[in-house]
Formats: structure tokens, sequence, C-alpha cells
């Protein structure tokens, strides 16, 4: 965006989401309670938007009659493509990067998440997705007796030793959530997004996994190293916290509250198709965790109802892009939809890779990827302009 930005002559604005970072309503007491979090929906955080821009427009010298383009990227994503579908008249057209805006009720399959994920381990060793898929059943063997979990707690280097059922079973959350985070953040070099991480990091992680037929002892030892590429890249981390994934503060909270009322995303696992234990998508059980956690019930039905599911041909002017390394693309727009509802697939991207500053390293897929996302945007401001100071009508 910074490089976007100053190729068009742009101002870049940053707006935080309400209930995220210092955008607290109620200040320390945002968290407290359902009254207090009620204020908390993707409904109201773009009608902050529109405030802002309008602001801006009144605030700033030469503001007033310039086009304004919604960008994000994953959550953002969605939310620039739904504020160019509720608010056309203040923003000519959105980049949405890995949007998974039909990870909704049965928009796609459930499963095809973890398959995506599966895939990208396939991709980078023959017999990762296999070791993983029998990694389950060892941690399992291992847990069935106290020295066993005496023993998995060292081997994995935990910061916190196994005790029961219920921690190995927090333990496999855990380290799947860690095949998933590093599926979305398989970038062609040194990062730090999530964690700091090589390049490629899942072709570093298959190295451990390459041959399938180990003993269960090497195969956890081996698990342990994999993990460690993703947890200790620097090299400073004593032990393995099974409490985080990530080291940046992402406004979990806020997100588990969301997951909770309106962003309910269905996800299954069969352990077939992909590397995981099977799990079932149970609405209800989710829906019981909520409640016991904060007083709401979710409403699965609300986002489609709201921004239009996958009947979303009326508008216009938005770019969706996706990474076929993301897993998050099984639930975007990948197939175009009018001529002013464009798809940019890049095979070698992973999670918004477009939106990341440029890097030698960048694969020519994203390169391109980035030139035609600046033709478009260029080309709604041209058409702002011809159109005496609005967008293009959609009828067009």
């Amino acid at each position: 965006m910074w490089d976007v930005a100053e190729e068009m002559k742009a101002m870049l604005v940053f707006a935080e989401h309400r209930y995220y970072g210092e955008s607290l309503p109620f200040g320390a007491n945002s968290f407290k309670d359902i009254r207090h979090l009620n204020f908390l929906t993707s409904e109201q955080a773009l009608a902050d938007f529109a405030e802002l821009i309008k602001h801006l427009k009144q605030t700033i010298p030469g503001a007033a009659n310039q086009p304004v383009i919604a960008l994000g990227g994953s959550y953002g994503g969605m939310l620039a493509a739904w504020f160019r579908m509720k608010y056309p008249h203040l923003v000519v057209g959105a980049l949405a990067a890995s949007a998974p805006i039909w990870q909704f009720e049965d928009l796609v399959q459930c499963g095809v998440f973890m398959e995506i994920v599966t895939r990208d381990f396939q991709k980078s060793g023959p017999h990762c997705p296999e070791s993983i898929r029998r990694s389950w059943g060892v941690i399992d063997k291992f847990a069935a007796t106290s020295s066993g979990l005496q023993w998995l707690s060292g081997t994995l280097h935990l910061c916190s030793s196994l005790g029961d059922f219920q921690d190995v079973k927090m333990l496999k959350d855990w380290i799947s959530e860690t095949w998933v985070n590093l599926a979305m953040v398989d970038y062609p070099y040194e990062c730090n997004f999530l964690q700091p991480l090589p390049a490629w990091p899942i072709k570093v992680v298959c190295q451990y996994f390459r041959d399938p037929n180990v003993s269960d002892e090497v195969l956890v030892q081996n698990l342990f190293q994999a993990l460690n590429v993703y947890y200790n890249y620097s090299g400073q981390v004593k032990c393995l916290n099974t409490s985080e994934t990530a080291t940046s503060n992402l406004g979990s909270t806020g997100w588990n509250y969301q997951a909770c009322t309106e962003i309910i995303m269905p996800f299954c696992t069969n352990g077939i198709d992909d590397m995981f234990e099977p799990h079932s998508w149970d609405l209800k059980e989710l829906s019981d965790e909520c409640f016991k956690q904060w007083g709401v019930r979710m409403r699965p039905s609300w986002i489609s109802t709201l921004y239009g599911g996958r009947k979303i041909s009326s508008h216009s002017n938005i770019i969706f892009s996706n990474g076929e390394l993301d897993p998050w693309s099984g639930g975007g727009v990948t197939k175009n939809i009018t001529d002013s509802l464009i798809v940019i697939n890049i095979p070698d991207g992973a999670h918004h890779l477009d939106l990341r500053a440029r890097n030698a390293l960048d694969p020519e897929t994203v390169q391109l990827a980035r030139a035609s996302e600046v033709k478009y945007m260029k080309q709604w401001v041209r058409d702002f302009y011809a159109f005496g100071g609005k967008a293009k009508p959609n009828n067009f």
C-alpha cells in the first residue's frame, strides 16, 4: 500500500477498528459485559469508516472532491469489500485481499480450508501430511500413561507439563493451529508477521517429516523440531508455550467475541482429505461455548443476510485477490463474477502476500497481481473524474 500510494500520489489512511487497539468505546470497561460489547459488529465498524471519510474530506485541504479506495487483507479485506457494497457513494472501489466472504453457512464446504492447508504441506514434502496425520495417534499413545505424559512434555520442551486428557486436547489444538498459521504465512522470504520465520517455512518444517516409517519416539522428536521452526526460529525461546500461537497482539479478545456473534465460519476435518483428526462442524456445541463465555448466542445466517452471500453481482469495482497457498482462499471469491467484480489468483501467494511491501524474492505471480491491481485502481480514479466526481454507475 505504501508503494501504491506513492505511485498514485495518494494519501494513505489506516483506520483502527472499534474495540481493537486504542479504539475502545468504553475505555477499560469495553469488554466488561454484553451491554458494553453490543457495539462490536462489522456494521458499526463500517459506519465508523464512513464517518471518518466524511470527516477527512471536510477537514483536510484539497480532499473534499477526491476519490477514495478501500483496501484490506483477511478480515480487513472482507470489510473493504463490504464497505464498497454498503457505501458505494463514499468509495470508488475496493481491493479485498484474502477476503473469505463466502466462508459462511453452506456457501462453501466446511472441509475446504483444512484441505488447502494439507495441500500446502504435500507440496513441500510428499510424506509431510502422512507423518502429521500419524502424529495424533502417537501423541494419544504416549498420553495414555503418566510416564508417557511426562516424556511427551519433556520431548516437546513444553513450558507447562501435560497433566490430563484436557491438556492433551489443548496440545493437539495448538499443534493444529500451528500448521494452519504456517500455511497462511508461507512467504518466499524471512518474515515476522505471526512469528519470526524463515523463507518458505513449510519446506523447512517438512524436512523433519521426510521418513514416514520412523519409530513413534523419533516421530515425536521430529515433531518438536518442526514446531521449533515456528516457535523458535530466532533461537531465543527456552520452552514452547501452548497457550499462544502468535507473537503479535492481533486483538484476539475482540475477535473471539465477533466469532461468537456474527463471524460464524464453519470448519470441519475428516482425516482423509486432510492431515488432521476428524472433527465435524457442531454449531450447537460452539453456540453453547459462546453463551458460557459471553452470554450471547450465535447468528450464523446474519452475515449472508447483511452482505448478500453469493448474490453480489449487482455490486461493482471490487478486486478479490487470493493466494492459492492461502487456506482462506477456500472461502474467497476465486472466479470473476462480472466485468467489475474481478478476481486475481496468485499461484505462489500465501495470506494477502500482494499487500506486503515489494521484496526482491517476490514470485513473478505476485508482481503481476500487484501491477494488475494498480491498473484497475487507476481506472476507477479516471472514471471518478470522468463522471463528474462520483463512481461510475453500476449499470454503465
